[in-house]
């Protein structure tokens, strides 16, 4: 009697397991069956948010269901963050992010209870936008080099503008300071917006300023462009020489990707990758990304996954050895 209740339960055990194994290809293939939630960890009306909205309006109109932008705001960013991270990894809640989560995995990881890479799965790299080394044109400085030679010859050093302690515009500073040993006061700011008013009235001498709150002053003159921190010359200013033509491993990219929770099922994955790279040919899309100052990028959720464990290694050396912290 004993064998056969044992042989049952075993029986039973089996087939839960091979209904299992079934049921999530047949849940991915069905996705998405309700509305999808977008989680945008920023403020409405900026890139990630605009970005989020106009994705939400082509998967919508692709797989015929509902994607709902939700802002989910603070802590850089990390607070929606986690919140997707620690969400059923179904496919219905979806995470809209910057380039600050690969900049906060480090500087948050004290507060976070949560891996990046190992709580979220990526699924595409959506764009691509550089900060722009800029000057006021009061500095004498036609080049990163000049401005770098003119830091070491002043006593007292550079002022150097950045948009708030931990955004990429902070460490990309920090990283020109411990990569040329330049004396710069580092001087931050409330957003891109103060910064930029910053600099046109001469308060610092240079910042890294995000492309589009300092394009119109670049093309009126009013401020100068020496560099841009991407990879890639930007498509907007292609005259612009790269830091990384100047400098090893200084690269710094203001990107936007999608992620899902991780052991969200790989066919939801692949199909929201799909749809996504498709939506991201879409002129309406294109044309705010470039008016953004950035690039399409469209990727595989692999080439994002090695670029944020790439990005949160480099940022990660230099905020330890600048010691940077937050409050």
């Amino acid at each position: 009697m004993q064998n056969d209740l044992k042989l049952a339960l075993l029986r039973v055990a089996a087939v839960a397991m091979v209904t299992a194994a079934i049921a999530v290809p047949a849940a991915a293939q069905n996705w998405p069956a309700k509305t999808v939630r977008i989680v945008v960890p920023f403020t409405p009306g900026g890139s990630s948010d605009i970005q989020g909205r106009l994705l939400s309006k082509k998967f919508h109109e692709t797989l015929g269901q509902p994607f709902v932008v939700d802002n989910r705001v603070g802590a850089s960013g990390m607070i929606g963050a986690e919140l997707v991270a620690r969400a059923p990894a179904d496919g219905y809640t979806v995470l809209l992010t910057s380039a600050s989560l690969s900049v906060n995995a480090t500087l948050f990881a004290a507060r976070t209870k949560f891996d990046p890479l190992r709580d979220l799965v990526p699924v595409t790299w959506l764009s691509s936008s550089p900060l722009v080394v800029t000057v006021h044109p009061s500095v004498p400085a036609r080049s990163v080099r000049e401005l770098v030679a003119l830091a070491k010859r002043s006593k007292t050093g550079l002022n150097g503008g950045h948009n708030g302690a931990g955004t990429t515009s902070h460490i990309a500073l920090e990283m020109l300071k411990q990569m040329t040993g330049i004396n710069v006061v580092a001087i931050a700011y409330k957003g891109g917006g103060h910064g930029t008013t910053a600099i046109l009235g001469g308060e610092v001498d240079f910042t890294f300023s995000t492309l589009t709150t300092i394009k119109q002053h670049l093309d009126n003159g009013k401020l100068r462009g020496l560099a841009v921190t991407t990879r890639n010359p930007s498509s907007v200013y292609p005259q612009l020489p790269t830091m990384l033509s100047m400098y090893a491993d200084f690269e710094s990219d203001n990107w936007f990707g999608l992620f899902l929770p991780a052991k969200t099922p790989r066919d939801i994955v692949t199909r929201l990758n799909g749809v996504t790279v498709d939506a991201l040919k879409s002129p309406d899309i294109r044309d705010f990304i470039a008016r953004e100052g950035g690039e399409p990028v469209g990727s595989t959720p692999e080439e994002l996954g090695n670029h944020l464990a790439s990005e949160i290694a480099r940022y990660a050396k230099v905020i330890k050895a600048g010691k940077i912290g937050v409050d």
